[in-house]
């Protein structure tokens, strides 16, 4: 791996929660993703899935988790399934994760070869009453293709009809929530190695250049600092393409006095950054271009004061709706009777902020937490506001993360990195 892992005790810790919220008498069974085909015997590069990572810190396809808190042989209670390598697999692929590595990475003492899953299984299921299945219930989700998890599951289903069942998210979601100390850093590592790639792009961009150079200026400063690359796929929209919420062709030419709207950001070990920043082609801003940005800049500022412990998702959007209604009418683009017409469904200011302003961030970029509960200390953050106005053929967006603490204005993760009009304009015309 390129990147440093967390401590064993780490991913032992996670697995103890997990554990604590189980029913007696059940196993819990996380699978590795698939390897994604593309054509011919071409496949995606891998990613692990990340609960299974979560769990186990095993970066590795073909690895299936298995824990048993109940089980009748104390080294069954947490058991790895890995790759068996040899000699030809060394050749082709490189070495595969030896036994001792598991270990050592997980701090799972018992890990058996996958080849072996379904005979020990067998086993297994003798001595539990529930299977944990481990299904994707995140609120974004759209997932049409079959994983290797949803295969398991309609395996283990059919060959054991009588085994009760229960889901492994409603846990995970509340656990991955809630960051501990050794993920943050990874994060607060993502961040940085971002601000490097923005920087670069400060003194790169100026007129005639084209979307794909300014993204492959950032992903050679991102790999060049261990990064896999982007944490998700890049946004670099330039003029009016700012006003397509996940514009990603990247292949228009920059022009001068159009604005490049930037959400970009690098992984690390795994775990996402997420930044957007809104730059001027020729180094500079117009005046109307100013005052949107500084618009959004206010929103930013008071939306990030309002992510304290208690808050309700739900009801901070709301809030931030309110702010951002005054600051579209104080730019010409509400009205009284724009407000007077507006519905609770149909709120007048998402006509230029069509978007959330914050969501979870963590080993996904649209990371897990159940939204209907209250924000907790050591859970990241967004904050995002935006005005997109296709008239005017320009669009700002502004983006930080930040974890919230126990007292007082989150911790920004990003701070480093430059938002202010006067530092971006300086930076650009050194």
């Amino acid at each position: 791996m390129r990147y440093h892992p967390l401590s064993s005790k780490f991913y032992s810790s996670n697995r103890k929660r997990f554990c604590t919220a189980m029913v007696p008498n059940s196993m819990a069974i996380f699978n590795s993703n698939d390897l994604y085909p593309i054509c011919a015997d071409s496949t995606h590069p891998f990613e692990q899935h990340r609960d299974l990572f979560y769990l186990s810190g095993i970066d590795q396809e073909e690895t299936i988790l298995v824990l048993f808190p109940d089980a009748y042989e104390a080294k069954h209670r947490e058991i790895l399934f890995i790759r068996e390598t040899n000699d030809h697999i060394a050749v082709w692929e490189g070495a595969k994760l030896t036994k001792a590595q598991v270990t050592a990475l997980s701090g799972i003492e018992t890990v058996y070869w996958v080849d072996d899953f379904k005979r020990i299984f067998q086993e297994l299921s003798t001595q539990c009453d529930t299977f944990y299945f481990n299904t994707n219930e995140h609120y974004r989700q759209k997932v049409e293709t079959q994983t290797r998890e949803d295969r398991f599951i309609d395996w283990c289903k059919a060959t054991y009809p009588a085994h009760k069942t229960n889901k492994s998210n409603p846990i995970l979601q509340k656990l991955r929530a809630v960051k501990d100390p050794e993920e943050i850093k990874q994060i607060q590592q993502a961040c940085d190695i971002t601000e490097k790639g923005f920087r670069r792009l400060l003194s790169f961009i100026k007129p005639g250049v084209w979307e794909y150079e300014i993204e492959a200026e950032l992903a050679h400063e991102f790999i060049r600092h261990r990064s896999k690359g982007f944490a998700y796929t890049p946004i670099i929209a330039s003029g009016k393409n700012a006003n397509i919420l996940h514009y990603t062709q990247n292949n228009q030419q920059c022009q001068s006095g159009d604005l490049i709207l930037l959400d970009v950001a690098a992984e690390y070990g795994n775990y996402s950054s997420d930044l957007t920043r809104t730059i001027p082609v020729s180094g500079s801003f117009t005046k109307r271009q100013k005052e949107v940005y500084n618009a959004v800049l206010r929103v930013k500022a008071e939306a990030t004061k309002m992510l304290v412990p208690g808050t309700i998702w739900k009801d901070y959007h709301i809030e931030v709706g309110k702010i951002m209604t005054s600051e579209l009418l104080t730019l010409g683009l509400l009205d009284k009777s724009d407000i007077q017409q507006e519905t609770f469904e149909r709120p007048a200011y998402k006509k230029y902020f069509m978007h959330g302003t914050s969501h979870h961030m963590g080993l996904d970029t649209h990371d897990y937490g159940l939204l209907h509960l209250p924000m907790t200390p050591q859970m990241v953050f967004t904050v995002e506001p935006g005005i997109y106005i296709p008239e005017e053929g320009f669009g700002v967006r502004l983006e930080d993360d930040v974890v919230i603490q126990k007292q007082g204005t989150p911790l920004n993760l990003m701070k480093n990195i430059p938002i202010e009009i006067e530092e971006i304009e300086t930076l650009m015309n050194a």
